[in-house]
């Protein structure tokens, strides 16, 4: 592929697209001019655009990037995409066993209310930093391997 020897856009005719001017056969040569951003993958999102995403959100977007064919041969995707659906359902686990926790403490007049709000409050609040956790350190290329859920989707994403 050329670029453009003036705004450094990608050429495919005679003409740039960008600016209009016409393009010779001795610019170019296959690599942009130094100081332009290189071009994304064929994907259209680097891995960890689309790790990060795959947390977005939680089991929707997990089984979207296994879907989606660039990005289901990515190991790293592939861990971030099954990592993200394990921990929103361990989440929504989490979620029911408070709920059952909550109606029996419902007994206890106040103490029982108090409790059972800050056990809410701590699992939102925790759950909700970790998912931009795991966002954040998937967008930075790193890799947070949860202790439990870690390790299973390590296994998945290497079959």
């Amino acid at each position: 592929m050329t670029y453009c020897a003036n705004c450094g856009s990608p050429v495919e005719g005679a003409f740039c697209p960008n600016c209009g001017r016409p393009v010779g056969q001795a610019q170019g040569g296959g690599y942009p001019p130094s100081g332009y951003p290189a071009q994304p993958a064929q994907g259209g999102l680097t891995e960890n655009v689309a790790g990060a995403l795959c947390y977005l959100a939680g089991l929707i977007t997990g089984i979207i990037f296994l879907v989606v064919a660039p990005y289901n041969a990515s190991r790293t995707v592939r861990f971030h995409a099954f990592q993200s659906i394990f921990f929103n359902i361990a989440w929504i686990a989490l979620w029911i066993v408070e709920m059952i926790v909550s109606m029996a403490l419902a007994a206890i007049p106040v103490l029982g209310w108090i409790i059972s709000l800050m056990l809410t409050m701590a699992i939102a609040l925790g759950g909700f930093i970790l998912w931009l956790l795991l966002m954040w350190k998937a967008y930075s290329g790193d890799r947070l391997v949860l202790p439990v859920i870690g390790p299973l989707a390590e296994k998945q994403a290497q079959g």
